[in-house]
C-alpha cells in the first residue's frame, strides 16, 4: 500500500504490534502488560517490573531472585569497558558518555546468535546490568573521582547512587529513585523506543540498538524535559513570583515546561506517583526553594489550563526529585536511559521474535528529468 498523504512525526500511525504495554490519553492510563502504573509504583519495585516487562507476567520469589542473581554479576564492568570510561573526554555531555559506552560494552561481550532465546537474553542481562553502572562511572570521571565499584547486596537504583555518590543511600531515598524507575521504565512507541525497534529490525544486538535509543533520548525534545523544568524553575526567582511569571507566559503565548503532554489529556499518571514519593523525601530531607516554587506553579497553571487539559507531567516533578537525591542536572536524560532501557530491550526481544526489517516510504517532493549539465558549463547559481 502506497500512503500518499504526509503524516508529520507519523503521529498516529500504528509502527508495530506490541503487548508490553498501553496508554489512554484521555483516561490517564498507562499499563505494563496489563498491570496499571499506579498499582506497580505502589507496591512493586525496578527488578520486579523489568520481569515483568521481558516475561509477560509479574515473577514469583524464586524467579525473582534467580533473576536478580543472573543481573548481579555485569554491574562489575569489564576492565576494557572501565579503561574506555576513564579515557573519556571530559567536556563530553553524559549522554554521549553512555552511548559510547554501551557501543563499546558489545565489543566486550559475546557474539549475539540471534536465533538462540538464551543468548538473546544473556545481551539484555548485561545490557541492563552494566547501565546504571557505566553511567555513574562516567560521573565519576568527569569529576576525576575514582570508580566506586557496585555493591552485589543493593538494589540497581541503590547501586546507581552509590557508585554515583560513594555513599550508601537511606530507604527512602533508594525507594524514591527505584519508584522513578518503575514510572518511566516503559511508555509505548516513543521515538526512542521507535529508534531501538528500527535497529533492531536490521538484526543487530541489543547493545547497538540501545545505544540508537540513547542517541534519540539524548535530544531535548524527547530526554531532556526535566532538565528544562529545573532550569524554568530557576529561573523564575521563588514560589511568590509564579502569578506574576505565569501572566508573562501567557501574554507570550509560551509553552510552561513541565505541563501537557501529547498523548495525556489528564494528569500524567506517572507524575501522580512521583509527587507523593516527592513529598516524603522533601519531608524527611528538607524543602527547597525550588520544590516549594514547583507546588505553587503547578496550582496557578492548574487553576489557568487544567479545563483545557493541560496538567503537569512526569517531567515536571522528577528534575526536583533527582536534584534532591545530589544529582547533577545533565545526568538526569542519562537515568531515564536507566530506566528505560527495561522497555528498549523488551521491544528489542519483541522485534526479534517475529521480526521484519523496516522500510517506510516517502513523499517525494524534488525535482525530476533534470539533466546532467558538465562542470564547465554550469553556472554559479547552479543553473
Amino acid at each position: 500500500m502506497t500512503q500518499t498523504e504526509l503524516v508529520p512525526g507519523l503521529a498516529g500511525i500504528p509502527a508495530a504490534e506490541s503487548s508490553i504495554s498501553f496508554i489512554n490519553g484521555q483516561e490517564g492510563l498507562l499499563s505494563y502488560r496489563g498491570i496499571r502504573i499506579e498499582e506497580l509504583a505502589a507496591h512493586s519495585n525496578f527488578e520486579e517490573v523489568i520481569c515483568l516487562l521481558w516475561d509477560g507476567t509479574l515473577p514469583t520469589q524464586a524467579a525473582l531472585d534467580a533473576f536478580k542473581e543472573r543481573l548481579r554479576p555485569h554491574s562489575k564492568l569489564h576492565p576494557d569497558l572501565e579503561r574506555f570510561v576513564r579515557a573519556l573526554p571530559l567536556q563530553g555531555h553524559p549522554m554521549e558518555a553512555l552511548q559510547a559506552s554501551l557501543a563499546t560494552l558489545g565489543m566486550v561481550s559475546p557474539r549475539v546468535d540471534l536465533r538462540d532465546p538464551v543468548a538473546r537474553l544473556d545481551a539484555c542481562l548485561r545490557t541492563m546490568g552494566a547501565v546504571s553502572t557505566l553511567i555513574a562511572a562516567a560521573e565519576r570521571h568527569r569529576k576525576g573521582l575514582p570508580l566506586v565499584e557496585p555493591d552485589p547486596n543493593l538494589s540497581i537504583a541503590g547501586n546507581f547512587l552509590y557508585c554515583l555518590n560513594g555513599e550508601r543511600p537511606d530507604a527512602i531515598k533508594t525507594r524514591v529513585l527505584d519508584c522513578a524507575l518503575v514510572l518511566h521504565a516503559e511508555h509505548t512507541m516513543n521515538a526512542s523506543t521507535f529508534a531501538c525497534r528500527v535497529v533492531a529490525s536490521t538484526e543487530t544486538n541489543p547493545y547497538t540498538a540501545t545505544s540508537a535509543a540513547v542517541g534519540a533520548l539524548y535530544g531535548p525534545l524527547h530526554g531532556g524535559a526535566n532538565e528544562r523544568v529545573l532550569v524554568q524553575l530557576e529561573s523564575i526567582g521563588g514560589p511568590e513570583n509564579v502569578s506574576a511569571w505565569v501572566d508573562k507566559k501567557m501574554a507570550a503565548k509560551e509553552k510552561v515546561m513541565g505541563f501537557g503532554h501529547r498523548v495525556y489529556k489528564t494528569k500524567d499518571p506517572r507524575a501522580k506517583n512521583l509527587q507523593i514519593l516527592a513529598r516524603e523525601l522533601f519531608e524527611i530531607h528538607g524543602s527547597t526553594p525550588l520544590y516549594d516554587t514547583a507546588l505553587r506553579l503547578e496550582e496557578e497553571v492548574t487553576a489557568r489550563l487544567g479545563g483545557k487539559g493541560i496538567y503537569p507531567n512526569v517531567d515536571f516533578f522528577s528534575g526536583i526529585v533527582y536534584q534532591k537525591l545530589g544529582i547533577p542536572t545533565d545526568v538526569f536524560t542519562p537515568i531515564f536511559a536507566l530506566s528505560r532501557m527495561a522497555g528498549w530491550l523488551a521491544h528489542w526481544m519483541e522485534q526479534m521474535e517475529d521480526n521484519k526489517l523496516f522500510r517506510p516510504g516517502q513523499i517525494y517532493t524534488g525535482r525530476k528529468d533534470v539533466s546532467y549539465v558538465p562542470i564547465g558549463q554550469r553556472s554559479a547559481a547552479g543553473k
